[in-house]
């Protein structure tokens, strides 16, 4: 049988996933300190300002500014003693003219203060003494009320993913709760009559079910809950059955298909009869991964992605990914990068975007980037690599020695 494909460029076949997508899930309220990498709902402010007090940004003396005006090594101002500001609690007395009062670090600034000398630039004379070798200027050294936040401000916008300091940001301000977009349900269905259990001895011709274990952590990484229903073998009716069910209890539904022109073409034909618009792209300008399907169905995005355990790793990414973080009305947080000097030529062909798995190494105090070549059914050519090259469409490849942009895994 001929394959027959229509490819689309990737950034186009994305478009038109996204395009019939809609965003939407249902919200959930739930503690701060739980709700790292999830989605708000909605835009937060604060509650209050931020310091809710001046205070200390160094160790040192709270002092008036113009008492040390002129001050230096060689005519140091000398101060009194007035006391020190206990940590925690508000000060007990005001600093009057003429007069140092020892405060630390995070300390709130006591009455008739407008800065602090860095312990560093004072000297004691007696207990009761010290001189100031640096003058500061008012407000040096210190935390003005509110500088960090402000009563109303918003601290972080709807669609947005929640970092480590986000959530001590959030609690900073007395924020407990927050409301956030429900975790996607994503149903994986792996296919093929040689796919077996992983914890099953495989046969002759048989192969341990790689991919609903590699999508399933995916799916995890992405922000969803994936339910995986199982290996089902190449039958049009036991396919259907469980697409059929997998498209009525998650939010996004992924087939891993098999590797053969006819599966791919049963899997094409079953995403088709489960809901309008149907299939939207099949075929993607792109190596690994080229027949790529991406469907919307219900309302909720369809993907049959390869059988092969690198088209699917970087299909995933390239489709599955953008398109969870679509549903939570977000985008994906952009992967790192790492710019490297490429060791060897890598060759492309036109009219095709290609994914090359690179391991990173370091040489003569610069980052080189070594193409880990496999074919697209090794897995164990991305466990050797640290990321990926992306070679554009209608670019012939790299030459060794060319700076490449390494997306790291």
């Amino acid at each position: 049988m001929a394959e027959l494909f229509q490819v689309l460029a990737p950034v186009e076949a994305l478009h038109r996933l996204l395009q019939h997508l809609k965003a939407g899930l249902p919200t959930e309220d739930i503690p701060v300190q739980d709700a790292l990498g999830r989605i708000l709902a909605a835009d937060i402010f604060s509650p209050i300002e931020l310091p809710t007090f001046p205070r200390s940004n160094m160790d040192g003396y709270a002092v008036r500014a113009q008492d040390t005006f002129g001050a230096s090594d060689g005519l140091p101002a000398y101060l009194k003693v007035g006391g020190e500001v206990p940590m925690g609690e508000a000060p007990r007395a005001s600093v009057r003219p003429g007069e140092g009062v020892r405060i630390p670090t995070g300390a709130m600034i006591p009455h008739g203060a407008d800065a602090v000398v860095m312990v560093e630039h004072t000297q004691e004379v007696d207990p009761s003494t010290i001189e100031v070798t640096r003058p500061v200027a008012p407000g040096e050294n210190v935390v003005r009320r509110g500088e960090d936040v402000t009563r109303g401000e918003r601290l972080v916008p709807k669609g947005h993913c929640l970092r480590p300091q986000d959530v001590g940001g959030l609690l900073g301000v007395g924020i407990l709760t927050v409301s956030v977009v429900r975790r996607p349900r994503v149903v994986i269905i792996a296919t093929g009559d040689e796919v077996v259990p992983p914890d099953c001895e495989p046969g002759p011709g048989q192969v341990r079910d790689i991919n609903t274990y590699t999508i399933a952590t995916l799916v995890l990484q992405a922000g969803g809950i994936p339910q995986p229903l199982g290996i089902v073998r190449d039958d049009y009716d036991a396919l259907r059955e469980a697409a059929e069910s997998g498209i009525t209890q998650g939010d996004a539904l992924i087939i891993s298909a098999g590797s053969s022109v006819s599966t791919r073409d049963m899997t094409a034909g079953i995403i088709g009869t489960l809901g309008r618009p149907g299939v939207l792209v099949h075929g993607v300008a792109l190596k690994p991964g080229k027949p790529t399907i991406l469907a919307v169905c219900q309302d909720k995005p369809v993907f049959g992605l390869p059988g092969n355990p690198v088209s699917t790793f970087v299909t995933f990414d390239l489709f599955v990914r953008p398109a969870l973080y679509h549903l939570a009305g977000s985008a994906p947080p952009e992967r790192a990068t790492v710019r490297a000097r490429l060791a060897k030529n890598v060759a492309s062909a036109f009219g095709r975007e290609d994914y090359v798995p690179v391991r990173l190494l370091e040489e003569g105090g610069e980052v080189l980037a070594e193409p880990v070549y496999g074919k697209s059914n090794l897995i164990y050519t991305l466990i050797r690599a640290h990321g990926l090259v992306t070679i554009p469409l209608n670019v012939g490849g790299f030459s060794a020695g060319q700076t490449v942009e390494v997306r790291r895994f």
